[in-house]
């Protein structure tokens, strides 16, 4: 029989979901009285007798936080005393778990995150800033095609695509801030128009989005974009610019793109720049306002989602799903984003208010490592 070891006595953590310890005051952005009015009006907690939806939000952010790897370990995390008062919940059954996780609606959750994007939108917000950047991607979860047949995509695969907008600003402040569950079948062109609707900012994203008519549209409505054209692509130069001396940009010009089918009405700007694997790349934007190598700093920013999706992947526990429905998987999907934004609102917190120095350093040492690392990335500095 193997014992499993309980990440309680791992990382020696007392007492940890009350508002007065440094998980609670971690948690303690969470909208509660949002949080209760949505599980009122999904009826969420409808003839449930023990595992309620608050119960089931703590012990998710808790698997999430400890990488519990499994409904079994967390099942297990609940013969400690502490944890049991402090969700009140004596014990669990896996199947009571799993029923829970793969039939709860997973709005609730999504809710609660779009919430603490508001939260962090007004923290950052508060003085005037230049533009920023909204970058959209996307990235494919695998998926037990065996266990998951209603993701499948090929032959022999299944998946779902998170689909996301990151928000990428000065001084390397960067948070995801919508986010789309799909399957892997789904384009990602298709979600484009959803994840276009802020005229005060610009979006960058890669060429698997490219789509000659949404330029277009973009362009029309006062949108404005970054992204990388095909080789093959069909343009005419309408107009060279002047480049400066000394300059890393290749060419910068006025173009009309299209084939012979269609061809857009709209002026476009290709700028010519060789990345840091020696390869061409040529960029195309609805901006004429700003310098090439601006617009070629910009496209560089999409590493910023690269690295989220990477660490978000090895950190976050999304390499293996605990349930088996469409639900449960964006359930945890959205917990997974709820606790990397409550992580934001942590280092916003440290950086104006002496008083939360020790929950950041808590974090930071015993279960936030790995996000603290990216952040330091992101914002250019060195790791400590």
């Amino acid at each position: 029989m193997v014992t499993r070891q309980n990440p309680l006595e791992r990382t020696n953590l007392v007492d940890k979901i009350t508002r007065k310890t440094s998980f609670g005051q971690w948690s303690s952005p969470i909208n509660i009285k949002l949080f209760e009015e949505q599980v009122k009006t999904l009826k969420l907690d409808y003839n449930t007798k023990k595992l309620t939806t608050e119960s089931l939000l703590k012990l998710l952010l808790f698997a999430q936080l400890e990488e519990v790897e499994s409904l079994h370990a967390l099942s297990d995390c609940l013969f400690d005393d502490n944890l049991q008062k402090a969700i009140d919940l004596d014990s669990i059954s896996i199947s009571q778990l799993s029923r829970r996780l793969n039939g709860m609606n997973p709005d609730l959750f999504q809710r609660l995150f779009l919430e603490l994007v508001s939260q962090i939108h007004a923290k950052k917000h508060d003085t005037k800033l230049v533009m920023p950047l909204k970058i959209i991607d996307s990235s494919t979860l695998p998926l037990n095609l065996t266990n998951h047949r209603w993701a499948e995509f090929r032959s022999t695969k299944a998946g779902v695509k998170l689909h996301l907008r990151l928000v990428f600003m000065e001084k390397g402040v960067s948070y995801p801030e919508k986010a789309i569950m799909t399957t892997a079948k789904e384009h990602d062109r298709n979600q484009l128009e959803i994840m276009v609707d802020d005229k005060e900012c610009m979006y960058v994203f890669d060429s698997g989005y490219l789509d000659y008519e949404r330029f277009e549209q973009m362009t029309d409505d006062g949108f404005f974009f970054l992204t990388r054209l095909r080789k093959n692509a069909v343009i005419r130069e309408v107009y060279d610019f002047k480049l400066p001396e000394g300059t890393t940009v290749l060419s910068d010009q006025m173009v009309l793109i299209g084939t012979t089918q269609y061809r857009a009405e709209n002026y476009f700007r290709i700028i010519k720049v060789m990345d840091s694997k020696g390869n061409l790349l040529q960029l195309i934007t609805n901006r004429f306002d700003l310098e090439a190598e601006v617009i070629s700093d910009m496209y560089k920013s999409r590493w910023a989602i690269e690295l989220f999706f990477k660490w978000i992947k090895q950190h976050l526990n999304i390499k293996k799903f605990h349930g088996q429905s469409e639900w449960a998987i964006q359930n945890q999907v959205f917990i997974a984003l709820i606790v990397f934004c409550l992580h934001v609102l942590v280092q916003i917190e440290t950086k104006s208010k002496r008083k939360t120095l020790q929950i950041s350093r808590y974090l930071r040492a015993v279960l936030w490592k790995p996000a603290y690392v990216w952040i330091r990335k992101i914002e250019g500095k060195a790791i400590p």
